[in-house]
C-alpha cells in the first residue's frame, strides 16, 4: 500500500478563518470539535485531513458513509466468540480514531442516534459499551471534525449546538486565489512527495506552534472577568443554554495560547466569537409596527359652504342647488282683513 501524503495545511491557499479553528481545536480538543458548512467543492475534506498532521499521532479516520452503530462504537468480535467460546471486544471506528482525528463528512445526513452517540463520545473522552455480553470501556480522544452542505438538509438545533465551533465557507473565491488554488492543487497531484517537501519549513513552522500552544494552555487561567465578557455578550446574542458560554471560553484560551500570551485578553474573546456563537446566535424577529388608529373621516361640507355633490359624499340622487336671484323683490299678496 502507497502512503501518499496529505496535503500540507500551510500550503492551504485562503481559508484563514476555518484554518485558525481547525488549529485551536487542536490545541484542546475539549472545545468541541468544528462544524464546516459550505458548498461542494471547498476542500474542506482536504483541510481537515490537514489538521491530522498537526497531531502528534498524525491519525486521520473517516466514518465511512452508511456505517452502523457497531461499526461507529465497536461491538462483539465473533471469530471470538465462534472458536473460543469467549466473548471480546472488536473494535470500531471510534477506538481507531483515538489520539487523531475523526472526519464525518456530510455529518446532517446521518441518523439523529448516530450523531448522537457520536458527540456524547466526543465531549466525553469515552467510549462505553454495554452490548452483546460485553462490558467494554476505551479512551477515545480526538478531533471531531464535520462537513455539511446547508443545500442537501440541516441539523436539528440541539446536534447543532453541541458542536464546539462553526465555520461557513463561501462559494465565491476571487479569480487569482482560484487560479492558485488549482495550480497547487496539481503540483501536489503529479508528485505529492515533492510537493509537501517543498512546504516542509512552514508545515513544520505551524507543528511547532500548536505543540508550542498546547505545552502553554494549562498555564492559561480560565478568570473571572473574560467569563464576565463572555457571558454578557452571550445573553445579548440570546442564545439558548451555557454550552456557548464555556465552548467560547475555551476557544479563547486555545487563541491565546496560539499567540504565546499567558493569559486571555480582549482581543481573544473578539477573534473567535464568530465560530462559538455562529451557529447558537437566536435570531428574534422583529415586532410588527402597530397598526395606526383610523383617523376620523372629515367633516363633510354642506352644500351650503360650496361642496362639489358627488357618489361618494351627500346622497344619491340629491340636486345641487339653485341660485336665488335678488335683482327682483316678489309682490306678496295681502289678503283684506275681516270686517
Amino acid at each position: 500500500m502507497i502512503d501518499v501524503p496529505h496535503f500540507p495545511l500551510a500550503a492551504v491557499v485562503g481559508a484563514e478563518a476555518l484554518k485558525l479553528a481547525l488549529c485551536l481545536t487542536a490545541i484542546d480538543p475539549k472545545i468541541g470539535g468544528v462544524l464546516i458548512e459550505g458548498p461542494r467543492g471547498m476542500a474542506k475534506s482536504t483541510l481537515a485531513r490537514g489538521v491530522a498532521d498537526l497531531l502528534a499521532s498524525g491519525q486521520f479516520v473517516t466514518l465511512p458513509l452508511g456505517a452502523t452503530e457497531e461499526r461507529l462504537v465497536g461491538t462483539l468480535d465473533l471469530d471470538a466468540a465462534l472458536g473460543e467460546s469467549r466473548a471480546q471486544f472488536s473494535p470500531g471506528v471510534l477506538a481507531k480514531a483515538d489520539g487523531g482525528v475523526l472526519y464525518v463528512d456530510e455529518v446532517n445526513l446521518l441518523p439523529d442516534h448516530l450523531v448522537d452517540l457520536l458527540l456524547d463520545v466526543a465531549a466525553s473522552g469515552v467510549n462505553q459499551v454495554e452490548r452483546d455480553g460485553i462490558s467494554h470501556r476505551h479512551t477515545a480522544r480526538f478531533v471531531l471534525i464535520g462537513t455539511m452542505n446547508p443545500e442537501e438538509g440541516e441539523l436539528r438545533p440541539q446536534l447543532l449546538d453541541r458542536f464546539g465551533l462553526n465555520v461557513a465557507m463561501s462559494g465565491q473565491t476571487a479569480p487569482a486565489q482560484r487560479s492558485q488554488i488549482i495550480r497547487r492543487r496539481l503540483d501536489f497531484d503529479a508528485d505529492p512527495h515533492a510537493f509537501c517537501l517543498h512546504w516542509a519549513d512552514e508545515q513544520r513552522e505551524l507543528q511547532a506552534r500548536c505543540e508550542t500552544a498546547r505545552r502553554l494552555l494549562s498555564g492559561i487561567e480560565l478568570d473571572d472577568g473574560s467569563l464576565a465578557v463572555i457571558t454578557e455578550r452571550c445573553f445579548a446574542a440570546g442564545v439558548d443554554g451555557v454550552r456557548a458560554d464555556l465552548v467560547w471560553l475555551r476557544a479563547a484560551r486555545a487563541h491565546a495560547a496560539w499567540r504565546g500570551s499567558s493569559a486571555i485578553a480582549l482581543e481573544d474573546i473578539d477573534a473567535v466569537a464568530d465560530f462559538a456563537l455562529r451557529h447558537r446566535r437566536r435570531t428574534l424577529s422583529a415586532p410588527e409596527p402597530a397598526t395606526p388608529p383610523a383617523a376620523p373621516p372629515a367633516p363633510a361640507l354642506s352644500l351650503a359652504q360650496g361642496a362639489e355633490p358627488d357618489s361618494a359624499s351627500g346622497q344619491w340622487g340629491e340636486m345641487p342647488a339653485q341660485p336665488v336671484s335678488t335683482g327682483q323683490r316678489r309682490e306678496v299678496p295681502v289678503w283684506p282683513k275681516k270686517p
